[in-house]
């Protein structure tokens, strides 16, 4: 049970206190006269104000609730290092041992380790705790105790945005002596021209207690297609490093620190650097031949591509067609034969021939110059139709060394959905077309018809779609180091349109030119790796039925094989676990040689691992706005096993400095639920009637003897 008293006036305050200080007055002249009822009659005033005060006994009954102790155990990646995992762990068993002898104490453990997200990098420690308030009382709260290295990154500036009254504390693994090294990005490429070359500038840092180590130290840069560069450097000094662009896609620069004697950890003193390469723009020749519904289809997508300078020549009218028409007003520009097809082929990444026909415009040497361009690593894209079929076709003229099928001569003229070949569906370039979900003529695509297709014998290449009559429709094909696309219909524009449905002509006809002008992204024979955290994912890409083991090589050395397992149509992968953060390197032998990748493992949170060196400066400044304090934690050495000295836990009420040497204090907040409350009046009715009445009658004799 608990008593209180409470006052209910039954006027208002104000009036009730200036009625107070006129008695007072009152009273007071009658003392100074010597009035012999003075005394009563005060007593009579005291007993008329008590009345209106209206004391009011309370009686409750209380259930006594217990105190909360909120403690976060740090388990982010920086308390893996040295011995702070044995260490945090005998905390905790000492600290459960302490609190668990605490009465009316409920301990709650917390575990916090670093962000999840990109924005939320660090260790988050008051996240997990903010997250446990949300359904905990703050009036129960007796304290909060950190086990960690210090290195917390979401501290409140005040002790007000804590939303509760209660000392933070902090017992704090590692050692005060710790010193760490790391390299630190201070400016690095995010892309880069490929064959070309661009600056990294980093600068070695060191933190905690200074190394005996003096001097420069050694940086290890590892590039791909290169050997190992030894750079030299200084403490806090910044240093350049060149970065090379040999190829498109993803390009790796790895720099290694070498280990100092007594360093807290290796672990951040590797980074990588990842860069795209990207080509200058790509520029395609389009040559159209006779005019026809689709002629701007190839113009359009080509010109809508960033990366492509595209040079477009119209074959308007053909040399044999005389009809008196003055020479001035047959075209707007000359065809630069010579210059395009002879001074500067080799300036073309991919040329482009839509329903063109021999009509003796080209020479038949220009022919032969670009069939030697294809073998001397260029493309060539055929987009024919019945135009390939005839006489006049390009196949009939010292280009068709290079071209895959020979015309039979016989065009196909009748409705038919494109279908994706077995082949097609491994093959980059068709793989997962939308739409394209089966293959065979009785189960074809959901695309539009196309009405019109020249009928081929093919002599090699891949047939990666058929159309009319299971006839290839398009074909691809490598000569020399060169490559070359045959589409063996001239209505693609109707999916362009939306013809009965349409298709996906954009993502066809994109992936095509690109795979021609040999976009890495569309290799059919490919390695790639990745990495996230220390888990590496390999992905083999091949138009093969089987593939080999990948050997993967360690950054200590240490190689091993791993077996691909087949995910889909085209690709197989590989998920493994690796122990060592650094770069990877896998290896495999494909139909045309080595095919190699490198990915970086590591820490996904490059914030963590970049202070790792135990200090009390981040949370002291908040331990001593809330009374509370900061310890360093050891191991007793009089004691076996892996115990610490812990400061004493006691528990205080109603004190504002919560910590000391060797102790640390939880506030009792002497919580409580009511559960019934009894009002009883102290002063009203009949009892202050009479009381007022006897102490007026006692006054009113007084002065009358």
């Amino acid at each position: 049970m608990n008593w209180s008293i409470e006052v209910a006036p039954l006027v208002p305050v104000p009036l009730l206190w200036a009625a107070a200080a006129a008695a007072c007055v009152l009273l007071a002249i009658l003392i100074a006269r010597r009035s012999r009822g003075a005394l009563w009659r005060a007593a009579a005033v005291a007993a008329l104000l008590a009345a209106l005060l209206n004391p009011t006994l309370r009686e409750e009954e209380r259930e006594s609730l217990a105190n909360i102790a909120l403690v976060v155990v740090d388990e982010s990646t920086s308390q893996a290092l040295d011995k702070r995992p044995e260490q945090r762990a005998a905390i905790r068993a000492n600290l459960e041992a302490r609190l668990g002898g605490i009465k009316n104490l409920e301990v709650k453990w917390l575990s916090a380790s670093g962000g999840e997200s990109g924005t939320a990098q660090g260790t988050q420690l008051f996240a997990a705790l903010n997250e446990a308030l949300t359904n905990t009382p703050p009036d129960r709260i007796a304290g909060v105790i950190m086990i960690t290295d210090g290195q917390v990154h979401d501290v409140p500036k005040e002790a007000a945005a804590l939303g509760f009254n209660a000392p933070v504390h902090t017992l704090l693994t590692g050692t005060p002596d710790e010193f760490d090294r790391r390299i630190e990005i201070l400016e690095a490429p995010r892309y880069g021209l490929v064959g070309q070359s661009r600056e990294i500038e980093l600068a070695v840092r060191e933190t905690g207690k200074t190394s005996r180590a003096t001097g420069p130290v050694t940086l290890n840069v590892r590039r791909e297609g290169r050997p190992d560069q030894q750079v030299s450097a200084e403490i806090d000094r910044p240093v350049t490093i060149e970065m090379p662009f040999p190829h498109a896609g993803t390009n790796i620069v790895e720099v290694e620190l070498e280990t100092a004697p007594g360093e807290l950890t290796p672990a951040n003193n590797r980074v990588v650097v990842v860069a795209e390469g990207v080509r200058e723009n790509l520029r395609v020749l389009l040559v159209s031949g006779e005019p026809h519904a689709g002629e701007r289809t190839w113009r359009n997508l080509l010109k809508s591509d960033a990366a492509v300078d595209l040079v477009h020549f119209t074959i308007l009218r053909p040399p044999e067609k005389q009809d008196g028409t003055p020479i001035n007003q047959l075209s707007l520009i000359a065809f630069p034969t010579k210059e395009l097809f002879s001074d500067r082929i080799r300036d073309f990444d991919l040329i482009i021939f839509d329903r063109y026909e021999h009509r003796g415009i080209l020479q038949l040497i220009y022919y032969d110059n670009i069939a030697r361009y294809v073998e001397n690593g260029g493309a060539v894209l055929v987009a024919a139709g019945d135009d390939y079929a005839g006489m006049t076709s390009l196949y009939r003229t010292p280009l068709s060394p290079v071209l895959p099928a020979a015309p039979t001569g016989r065009v196909i003229e009748e409705p038919f959905r494109a279908r994706i070949t077995e082949e097609g569906l491994r093959h980059p370039v068709t793989q997962g077309l939308p739409g394209a979900n089966t293959i065979g003529p009785d189960r074809p695509a959901t695309w539009g018809h196309w009405f019109r297709q020249a009928e081929v014998r093919l002599d090699r290449g891949r047939p990666v779609m058929e159309g009319a009559q299971d006839q290839p429709l398009l074909v691809l094909d490598r000569r020399g180091t060169g490559r070359v696309a045959l589409l063996l219909s001239d209505h693609a524009w109707l999916w362009a349109r939306g013809y009965d449905g349409g298709g996906p002509h954009t993502d066809l006809l994109r992936r095509l030119s690109h795979w021609l002008m040999k976009e890495p992204d569309l290799e059919e024979e490919r390695l790639l790796a990745s990495a996230r955290g220390l888990k590496v994912t390999l992905e083999r890409r091949t138009l093969e039925d089987q593939v080999g083991p990948v050997t993967m090589s360690a950054p200590g050395g240490e190689r091993s094989d791993v077996v691909l397992e087949r995910d889909r149509p085209g690709v197989w992968k590989a998920m493994i676990d690796v122990k060592l953060p650094g770069l990877y390197k896998a290896e495999t032998q494909g139909p045309a040689g080595p095919l190699t990748a490198v990915a970086h493992a590591g820490v996904e949170d490059p914030r963590e691992m970049s202070e790792v060196v135990a200090t009390a400066d981040k949370l002291k400044p908040l331990t001593d706005k809330t009374g509370g304090g900061v310890f360093w934690t050891r191991t007793d050495a009089t004691t076996a096993g892996d115990a610490v000295t812990l400061p004493r836990v006691a528990m205080m009420t109603g004190g504002r400095v919560m910590a000391g040497s060797g102790w640390m204090g939880l506030a009792d907040r002497e919580a409580f639920l009511t559960k019934g409350v009894k009002l009883t009046p102290m002063f009203n009715g009949l009892i202050a009637l009479a009381a007022l009445l006897a102490l007026m009658a006692m006054a009113w004799w007084r002065e009358g003897r």
